[in-house]
């Protein structure tokens, strides 16, 4: 994807947050978050949107600055995570060379924007920072695959070409996931899962093997084997993502707030109009609220049209949501669905636009999450009227 504004090595020029919310509005959504949460799921309906990262953005900012929160869980490895959580630490280099191991929707401007500020809490805050953790195990990394082509070039150059036409299609899933490159007509052919299969009976089969290049071939293989593609479902392990919350969160007694999809911080089970016959899926939201109870609550912020840049998307169908919740021209609003009076108005069976990086127009139709109760799957709905995209990173 195109970045929008280069940013220097040293210097990043990060761009402004885009408000469609007052100050006023976004004291009072936090502060209703807040009121007696230990973990607070915000969840967007778009990973691709500025409008709606700005407003998780700064909800973030006021739960840390206003409400005692100090985590941030993140969708992505703990070794992508834990090098953020070292930046804002205070550890040497930018935003943007924090990020560049992350997951590929993290790494832009907004979310570079969103480390700086942690990063100056935490200097003025030193005794009480911010922690950044992720929900999924450490995953592998393109620096396992060059220290596995690296090992048998040293043991066994003549099969280097065999391992590297294995490993080089392979790893392009760190720049952009297999299942999307099926959905954009750019995938190479053959599963990415049986390559590093027969990579790892390769690296397996050499004198000596063992030791570190077989440890991060089986990581790479795990890699792909639990990817969307590899598992052939777009549900989550959202046991894996509760449990990673859940364990830090008890161990700290930090008070944690979770920045996912909203397919994943849904407080119910939600199934996808992508994939009817799976049926209705655990999500991490779903498991945290059984665990915390009223002490887990969910956010969702959606919108009803406009400009992501990976596509221009349409106003909703009828029957979605957000359909109904756009049938305002204010720029933005918010329901709280604790409220007895919203619930009546808003509560039951309802489906919700999710525009993920497999997004087509022509698909438009079916790219939405179902929930039984939207009451019970989100306790707060943010709508934005119209979105633009974010700034990619270099």
């Amino acid at each position: 994807m195109p970045n929008d504004t280069a940013t220097s090595s040293r210097q990043p020029v990060l761009p402004q947050p885009v408000l469609p919310l007052t100050d006023t509005a976004l004291d009072e959504i936090a502060a209703r978050l807040a009121a007696g949460a230990t973990v607070i799921g915000v969840g967007e309906s778009t990973r691709f949107s500025r409008e709606t990262f700005g407003v998780r953005d700064q909800l973030f900012r006021r739960l840390v600055r206003d409400h005692g929160f100090r985590a941030l869980a993140l969708q992505d490895g703990a070794g992508a995570a834990a090098a953020l959580d070292a930046y804002v630490a205070g550890g040497e280099g930018t935003a943007a060379s924090a990020l560049a191991g992350a997951w590929r929707p993290w790494r832009t401007e907004e979310t570079a924007g969103a480390l700086e500020w942690i990063r100056a809490f935490n200097r003025e805050h030193a005794d009480d920072p911010v922690r950044i953790i992720g929900v999924k195990p450490v995953q592998a990394a393109p620096a396992d695959y060059d220290a596995v082509l690296e090992h048998v070039r040293a043991v066994a150059p003549e099969r280097l070409a065999q391992l590297t036409a294995h490993l080089e299609p392979i790893r392009t899933a760190h720049t952009l996931d297999e299942h999307v490159q099926r959905a954009r007509g750019v995938h190479p052919g053959r599963p990415f899962a049986e390559h590093a299969r027969d990579a790892l009976a390769l690296v397996e089969s050499l004198p000596g093997a063992g030791g570190e290049a077989l440890a991060r071939m089986r990581l790479i293989l795990e890699f792909h084997d639990r990817s969307v593609a590899g598992r052939g479902t777009f549900a989550g392990e959202a046991e894996v993502g509760a449990d990673l919350v859940t364990d830090f969160q008890r161990r700290t007694g930090l008070r944690t707030v979770y920045w996912d999809g909203i397919a994943h911080t849904s407080a119910t089970d939600t199934a996808f109009g992508l994939a009817p016959e799976q049926g209705a899926q655990a999500t991490t939201g779903s498991l945290l609220r059984k665990r915390y109870g009223g002490q887990y609550v969910s956010a969702a912020i959606g919108f009803h049209h406009g400009d992501l840049g990976v596509a221009v998307v349409p106003a909703p169908g009828a029957d979605l949501v957000d359909a109904e919740l756009g049938g305002t021209d204010l720029p933005a609003h918010w329901l709280d669905l604790r409220q007895d009076a919203v619930r009546r108005r808003w509560d039951g069976p309802a489906k919700a636009r999710v525009i993920s990086g497999v997004y087509t127009v022509e698909r438009d139709a079916v790219e939405h999450l179902a929930v039984d109760s939207l009451a019970e799957a989100f306790d707060l709905l943010i709508h934005i009227r119209e979105v633009s995209p974010v700034h990619w990173l270099a």
